[in-house]
């Protein structure tokens, strides 16, 4: 198998432990700098140029994107795509979960743990919005921060507002969280391959500081992670589109809180700590899984007139509700089931002879305007407010421009 890993730090423990894992498995492996790519859209197909000349045929690409490269890595990767080449991580896992803002705004709608957040423009919404998280002490992040870098813990209402409207001042975006108190200076760190958690530990930060990250110095232990932090954690890169993920978790009252998932996590911190081969697994997912690629889904679907992807709930009081997959005639409306999702169980290709439940959610392709008296209701919010003020006008601004 012919490998590409995308990674401007050859010599990095992380690249370095990858290309030995491939080559050790037999594979053709090449360290390609990103930056060296130019993206191709002149011929008949998409294609691409390294360092000026055509690309090979690569049966696999492995993404390790910079933050200060996210923009025209995820290009890299998604003309890759766009060329069937197949990659654990896609190009929309990736841009998910770069942005700290975005990828809490995808997990708050799918019933995990996060930390409770919010984001704010207008410094006069600051103490509101702090308010909203606990009070303080809260934690301030900056969107763009990476390892720990660009994480403070503001005592505070006073000294939250003094940094936020500082940052705001010089064009930085901040996230606001609610300070986990019972996890202070301590997290726990996933490595998710596929759909299991393979490797885990615990990082614990040295003396008062309450970033954990072993970049700031904290300490690593192995830990057999419990069940719920794994089904979070895999649920997690899941949910965020990615096959390889480092998934960071607080360890809440309540349970796992999710607070970053990672798409090019390092693996010398885990490793050392676990003792356990990583980049061998990640090389072994990877040969298992290079003959499906990653599929779009809208895209292939667009030559099927009238056809389409959708869930479709079954009520309570649905007559298919008691039925057999065979007696619900579902079959007889060119709707096929293509999976069954009870409350936490997965049913991939039920048999026909499957019962159903009300609350059952099938993900089934078929006849778009057959399936849509089932697909659920759009979830309306209850209003809270009445009437919302308008926005005043400022300098210069018209109401046609407002």
């Amino acid at each position: 198998m012919k490998i590409a890993i995308l990674s401007r730090a050859a010599d990095s423990y992380s690249t370095r432990r990858l290309k030995l894992a491939a080559a050790q498995r037999g594979h053709d492996v090449k360290v390609l700098n990103t930056l060296r790519f130019a993206i191709d859209l002149s011929g008949d197909e998409p294609d691409l140029q390294y360092r000026g000349q055509p690309v090979d045929d690569y049966d696999a690409v492995l993404p390790r994107i910079g933050q200060s490269i996210t923009y025209f890595g995820t290009a890299v990767v998604r003309q890759f795509e766009q060329m069937d080449v197949y990659t654990p991580n896609t190009s929309t896992g990736i841009t998910n979960s770069r942005d700290k803002l975005r990828s809490l705004q995808i997990l708050s709608r799918h019933d995990i743990g996060i930390p409770s957040s919010t984001f704010v423009r207008d410094r006069k919404d600051a103490v509101p919005a702090i308010d909203r998280v606990g009070g303080a002490p809260v934690i301030i992040k900056l969107l763009e921060g990476t390892q720990g870098i660009g994480v403070m813990l503001a005592p505070d209402a006073k000294v939250a507002e003094a940094i936020i409207e500082t940052l705001q001042s010089t064009g930085t975006n901040v996230l606001l969280q609610r300070f986990v108190a019972e996890s202070k200076g301590r997290d726990i760190r996933a490595l998710v391959i596929g759909d299991r958690v393979i490797a885990a530990m615990r990082r614990t930060a040295e003396g008062d500081e309450f970033r954990s990250n072993v970049h700031r110095g904290g300490a690593a232990t192995a830990i057999d992670i419990e069940p719920a932090y794994a089904r979070a954690a895999v649920r997690a890169a899941q949910i965020m589109g990615l096959k390889v993920a480092g998934v960071d978790m607080l360890e809440g009252d309540d349970g796992p809180l999710i607070l970053e998932v990672n798409s090019s996590p390092g693996l010398e911190g885990i490793e050392g700590a676990t003792g356990l081969d990583i980049a061998g697994a990640i090389m072994d997912h990877i040969d298992n899984q290079v003959a499906f690629p990653e599929l779009d889904v809208r895209q292939r679907l667009t030559v099927s007139t009238g056809y389409g992807v959708a869930e479709l709930l079954i009520r309570e009081d649905s007559h298919y509700a008691g039925q057999t997959l065979r007696e619900s005639g579902l079959r007889e409306a060119d709707i096929s089931v293509l999976s069954l999702h009870r409350d936490t169980t997965v049913v991939p290709n039920p048999r026909g002879n499957r019962i159903l439940e009300g609350g059952d959610r099938l993900l089934c392709f078929g006849k778009l305007e057959e399936m849509r008296g089932l697909i659920p209701e759009r979830r309306r919010r209850r209003a809270r407010v009445r009437d919302l003020p308008d926005a005043p006008l400022g300098n210069g601004d018209t109401p046609s421009q407002a």
